[in-house]
């Protein structure tokens, strides 16, 4: 079962992690000046995570795929890792739509 791990950034800024079963992060937040904004992306995502249309693929500088969710109203809630191919990349999507609905929120600031 995946979970979502609120932190504290070096410049006071909260931000999530949504990671798979295995721990592997998936997803990560920017950065929110509240925890209850915080809380609110994490609602975003688990919304939002069910819709394909959601998901915009990209390709870094670096030539490695990765994709970010954004809201209904375009704003990013969160980016992916950099993967090494284009099925990598969709094996990630895949997952943050199965973990995503069900997981857990764990508050590491407090």
């Amino acid at each position: 079962m995946g979970k979502f791990t609120i932190s504290k950034r070096k410049n006071d800024e909260y931000q999530f992690n949504l990671k798979s079963g295995n721990g592997e992060i998936i997803l990560t937040s920017e950065g929110y000046t509240t925890k209850a904004n915080c809380h609110k992306g994490i609602e975003s995502v688990r919304v939002n995570s069910q819709d394909d249309l959601r998901y915009d693929r990209r390709v870094a500088v670096n030539e490695k795929d990765y994709f970010v969710l954004k809201a209904r109203n375009g704003e990013i809630i969160g980016k992916s890792q950099y993967y090494s191919s284009k099925s990598g990349m969709e094996i990630g999507i895949s997952s943050v739509k199965t973990n995503a609905p069900t997981a857990e929120i764990v508050d590491e600031t407090l």
